[in-house]
């Protein structure tokens, strides 16, 4: 029997295939039907900033309504409970999956800056998640704003986080830095258990019929694993903590291909989304037959034998790729 199970962040999982933050895993009614079909994580959707400060100033100024003209109309009703309102949902998420399920829970977390988000993670924490993985979701647009200041907010941001809970920490980065592999030793020795590769940045869209910017939700494809299988094969044995690879995951094949790269754990959502939970189950299949065909005993026996340090030219995951795919096109001949 092939043996699927891995580390992550110090956790044992019974899989590699987690399923990622998103509205699959935050809908209760799919949580059991994940962790059927084999899932060996799941990420809950993540706890937003912006969410928070709206939810709190809609329902404060909802309550003081009124209140600077017709003072005495306050004691006219009765007290109405308050609806949950700031990280109080999450956090109730959070107790619910580890109620329901025995596969880890881990916690997503939306942070930019020091301070409160420090707080917010451990609340999560408290509630019982058993990691958190802080997703670094930010556009700078500020011409002003240096690299090495984005860097060092993000450093600091990990290291504060880190210093105030117990459980351990993945970072959630985009692949936009000059340098990621500096960044990389840089947030493990900050306190990150884990990186995870990458976080998608949703491009808004323009409505040419009214001129207005909106937004465009667009699934992940497939295409799209090829550059979190890239930094993977690159960062694997010069970071030391756990590596997972989100991005364009659809099957089984895709998830071999990270594994082989040198990833912990493979994550999906769009997947999830366009096939449902069981499409575990098929990614899962997949694993197990591949491992059987070529004398696999378990995952950790592949894990990152394609990595850079492992294959023959360790220039295939340099500029040398990118010059072979270039001149590895053959146009037609024109008639």
């Amino acid at each position: 029997m092939t043996d699927l199970t891995t580390r992550y962040l110090g956790l044992t999982l019974r899989s590699p295939l987690v399923a990622s933050a998103g509205p699959v895993t935050g809908d209760i009614s799919m949580w059991q039907r994940l962790e059927d079909a084999g899932a060996g994580a799941i990420v809950l959707p993540s706890l937003f900033e912006e969410e928070i400060e709206h939810e709190a100033f809609t329902i404060d100024v909802a309550a003081q309504h009124g209140a600077d003209q017709f003072g005495e109309a306050l004691t006219f009703l009765p007290e109405l409970p308050v609806p949950e309102v700031g990280p109080a949902r999450h956090l109730a998420l959070v107790e619910k999956a580890r109620e329901l399920l025995t596969i880890p829970v881990i916690a997503s977390l939306n942070g930019t800056s020091p301070g409160g988000w420090v707080r917010y993670a451990k609340h999560l924490a408290d509630a019982g998640a058993h990691a958190i993985e802080l997703n670094l979701y930010d556009v700078v647009v500020d011409p002003a704003v240096t690299s090495a200041e984005v860097e060092h907010r993000y450093v600091e941001l990990v290291e504060e986080v880190k210093a105030e809970i117990h459980i351990p920490l993945a970072v959630k980065l985009s692949p936009w830095f000059t340098a990621l592999g500096n960044l990389a030793i840089r947030m493990e020795r900050a306190g990150a258990d884990g990186l995870v590769l990458f976080n998608r940045l949703y491009q808004p869209d323009i409505d040419l019929d009214t001129l207005t910017v909106v937004p465009r939700l667009a699934l992940s494809t497939p295409a799209e694993s090829r550059l979190p299988l890239h930094w993977i094969a690159n960062l694997r044995g010069v970071v030391t903590g756990s590596l997972a690879a989100s991005s364009g995951v659809y099957d089984g094949a895709d998830a071999m291909k990270l594994l082989l790269a040198g990833a912990d754990v493979v994550m999906a959502t769009s997947a999830l989304l366009r096939h449902g939970p069981e499409h575990l189950t098929v990614m899962e299949r997949f694993l197990r037959e591949w491992m059987v065909e070529r004398d696999y005993v378990s995952v950790r026996e592949l894990r990152g034998s394609v990595s850079r340090e492992n294959v023959p030219d360790p220039q295939v995951y340099e500029r040398s790729n990118y010059y072979q795919v270039i001149h590895s096109w053959r146009p037609r001949t024109v008639r």
